[in-house]
């Protein structure tokens, strides 16, 4: 709930409207989830939100550590009995968390594991929420940035994702600036102008991964329902509505789109966009014959730069945990089936 319809709701339970802050704060600023520990409202006042509201958590199933760079991967297993991923990572300026925003995912991006385990349901904004809440809970350490990147498509969750929004940025809560916050798209053509037009400061990622619309039809769907044209006007739609650079996300895939003309038709595509290119070597899934190699990603970036476009290569973390999204989950899919228990 957000704050306005927490007043409502406790109003029209004949409670003063100033409680409903207070509840917020012990949700969002506290992290207390549990009636009976919210000490300044009455034990009255407990017991009528017991009766009528709940709390749902999410739980650590798995969680690993690397030894490399401190990453740390997380498998949530939620309320219903499905499984998501969260990856917190190390930077010099801080600790960003990476969450999902569906359990699983419909957009069957070729070099991609969170497809792989099928799609199952999108995820509510309190369980997006709770990962950020829960993660800083166990690791103990404070998120300064957050990227919608996990498992699942964020504008195939449009109206969950942007409450989760809301209330993350809520001044009464949670409190943080959505400038320290990327969300990550496949490119759901419609959704960009929707977002443009709610101007909320955040940093828009288009995973574009190759420059032609035949070549990106082959590796991902969705770009035979918006094409790359009509991709790149939303993205210019959105600049100019919000004054945004956007960030273009290209996995470097050896044999795949990776070559000295691709970067010329990468250049040639984005030039005089405001617009960043953030490439990535792509991450081994055992379902998929894709690999790159190091190099071939620095001469790529090298290749752009020569054309005049800004960018850079992605540091790799966690890769001795598997950090990549999906592949925890889907072993914990395929766990939880051979044991006769298939997923809610």
């Amino acid at each position: 709930m957000t704050l306005p319809e927490l007043e409502s709701a406790l109003t029209a339970l004949g409670e003063k409207k100033f409680r409903a802050k207070q509840i917020f704060q012990w949700l969002h600023v506290k992290r207390v989830f549990d009636f009976d520990k919210m000490t300044d409202i009455s034990i009255q006042l407990r017991t009528v939100l017991k009766e009528n509201f709940c709390i749902k958590g999410i739980f650590v199933e798995k969680r690993l550590e690397s030894c490399i760079d401190n990453t740390v991967k997380y498998l949530y297993r939620l309320s219903d009995g499905n499984f998501v991923e969260t990856v917190l990572m190390e930077y010099n300026y801080g600790y960003s968390i990476c969450v999902s925003t569906q359990v699983g995912c419909k957009m069957g991006c070729r070099f991609c594991a969170s497809a792989i385990a099928g799609f199952v349901r999108n995820l509510e904004p309190s369980e997006i929420l709770m990962q950020i809440y829960e993660t800083e809970k166990n690791s103990g350490r404070r998120v300064s940035g957050i990227v919608l990147m996990g498992i699942g498509e964020p504008l195939d969750n449009y109206d969950n994702v942007v409450r989760f929004l809301s209330l993350l940025s809520d001044k009464n809560g949670n409190n943080m600036s959505l400038r320290h916050v990327s969300l990550s798209t496949c490119g759901i053509v419609p959704r960009i102008y929707d977002l443009a037009k709610l101007k909320l400061g955040l940093t828009l990622c288009i995973s574009l991964h190759c420059p032609d619309d035949k070549g990106r039809s082959e590796i991902m769907p969705v770009n035979r329902k918006y094409n790359i044209e009509s991709l790149i006007n939303a993205c210019k739609d959105y600049i100019a509505a919000t004054g945004r650079r956007i960030t273009f996300e290209y996995a470097v895939i050896d044999r795949v789109k990776s070559s000295d003309s691709d970067a010329d038709a990468l250049a040639d595509l984005l030039r005089g966009i405001n617009c960043h290119v953030n490439l990535i070597p792509v991450n081994k899934v055992r379902e998929r014959n894709y690999s790159t190699a190091r190099s071939g990603v620095s001469d790529f970036a090298k290749r752009l730069e020569k054309r005049g476009i800004n960018a850079t290569v992605r540091r790799t973390l966690g890769s001795d945990i598997e950090a990549a999204c999906g592949q925890l989950r889907r072993d914990a899919a395929q766990s939880s089936e051979k044991n006769g228990g298939a997923e809610v």
